[in-house]
């Protein structure tokens, strides 16, 4: 009955238009734990995202995969309650808890009504404070993420986007996969996840935000009981800046399938930079508005060369990605990439026209709101502003900056990104033809 209604109230809780979104506040508990707030009472549930900076970047070398297996692991069993018994109290109280470990993070989700909070902020705070890493859960864990790198191991896209960041960043860190190897997996032991939450889980590099029915008196309460326990400081070394490698490199891996996965790489744009914005109108002309991009166009509507095709920005902490992805057959893949490169030409020679860029903004600032459809959705964005250091009026000043971009602006981003000397290629598949004779090919 409870889960049946929690499932109701969230979907009802994608009424929360942007328009509608409360004011945030800066809250500080009394020893110094800061969270954003969006006080919204109109729906009984509670959102609580924080992200500490981090992830399988700082894992050490040789246990690759501890920050994703510590996050598998936190929900498995907690102070007094075992694996099960944690499990149930999730499902009695209607909480929704879960983990996650990216390349630079590392966070937890928690979704509960609101006449669950004292409930829910409990098993939260026994889960950061007082995991118990049982022997089972541990061992049961372990062997489903040596069985998804082994399905992952045969997967024809993972296998592409594996050998895109190995490519891109050769030994650095950037280029280990965030669930480690079979190898590094197997070495983990129960002191290595201890040693990760004491480490890694502290005050200082920590984020917080928190959408719906709470005020800031009962959060900073909660604030106060879940994470000043916590280490003050992370403890460690930090990597430095990443550069990105594979200018100029052709990857291909023999896959025996019809179809081979292609991945164009470019060194990127840091979220910080100055034409981040602009890149953002750009990409969304390249190749991020599906069929009515360029790509899009050029490469599957006129010439039918693939289902879908995508131009995206990757930022990261230490470094940063422009991508393109796409799959063809592997007879069409050599016409695909040449269509594909002169496309990138074209837009860095010749720019954009007044109507794709007024249609651009216009896409980008009326879908915005939509990135703010519920509590969590809400939450999320609230750690990226702050994680990337925007401003609390962010949101109210996004539209400016889109508007502000110009035609110049995009010339100017697309001659610093289309590089063809720093461009790699990833290619999985048999894919037919001379593609190093494409990517050599005059302007």
């Amino acid at each position: 009955m409870i889960r049946t209604m929690i499932a109701a109230l969230l979907l009802f809780a994608i009424a929360l238009p942007a328009q509608a979104m409360g004011r945030i506040e800066k809250i500080v508990s009394p020893s110094g734990i800061t969270a954003w707030l969006v006080h919204e009472p109109s729906i009984p549930i509670i959102a609580l995202e924080a992200y500490w900076d981090g992830g399988s970047r700082l894992d050490p070398k040789g246990r690759e995969g501890l920050a994703n297996m510590v996050s598998g692991l936190l929900d498995e069993g907690a102070g007094d309650l075992s694996s099960e018994a944690f499990q149930l109290r999730l499902q009695e109280t209607a909480t929704q808890l879960s983990f996650d470990a990216g390349r630079d993070s590392f966070t937890a989700s928690m979704r509960a009504l609101s006449q669950n909070r004292d409930a829910a902020f409990s098993l939260l705070a026994k889960a950061l404070q007082a995991p118990r890493f049982d022997e089972g859960p541990v061992e049961r864990i372990r062997g489903q993420i040596i069985s998804g790198l082994r399905a992952r191991a045969r997967d024809q896209r993972e296998l592409a986007r594996r050998a895109l960041y190995e490519t891109a960043f050769g030994d650095q860190p950037y280029a280990r996969p965030v669930e480690g190897t079979e190898q590094s997996v197997a070495a983990i032991t129960r002191e290595d996840l201890t040693g990760f939450v004491r480490r890694r889980l502290a005050r200082n590099n920590l984020t917080l935000a928190v959408v719906g029915d709470i005020t800031a008196a009962e959060l900073s309460d909660r604030l106060e009981q879940v994470f000043a326990p916590l280490p003050a400081k992370a403890a460690g070394p930090d990597t430095g800046m990443q550069k990105v490698l594979g200018g100029g490199v052709l990857r291909q891996i023999d896959y025996d399938t019809p179809q081979s996965q292609i991945y164009i790489g470019f060194p990127g744009l840091m979220r910080d930079d100055p034409d981040f914005d602009a890149a953002r109108v750009m990409t969304y002309i390249l190749g991020g508005s599906g069929l009515t991009s360029r790509l899009g166009q050029e490469v599957r509507e006129k010439r039918g060369l693939t289902y879908s095709i995508f131009a995206a920005q990757v930022p990261m902490k230490k470094s940063a990605l422009y991508l393109i992805g796409f799959s063809s057959a592997n007879k069409t893949v050599a016409e695909a990439l040449a269509v594909t490169r002169r496309e990138l030409l074209r837009l860095r020679d010749r720019g954009v026209s007044a109507k794709e860029l007024k249609a651009a903004k216009t896409y980008l600032n009326g879908s915005f709101p939509l990135s703010m459809s519920s509590n969590a959705s809400i939450a999320r964005l609230l750690i990226a502003i702050q994680v990337n250091n925007l401003g609390i009026d962010y949101i109210r000043r996004r539209p400016q900056r889109i508007n502000a971009v110009t035609a110049e602006d995009i010339a100017r981003v697309a001659a610093r990104l289309f590089d063809m000397k720093k461009m790699f290629v990833i290619a999985v598949g048999r894919p037919e033809g001379d593609l190093k004779a494409v990517l050599k090919a005059a302007p």
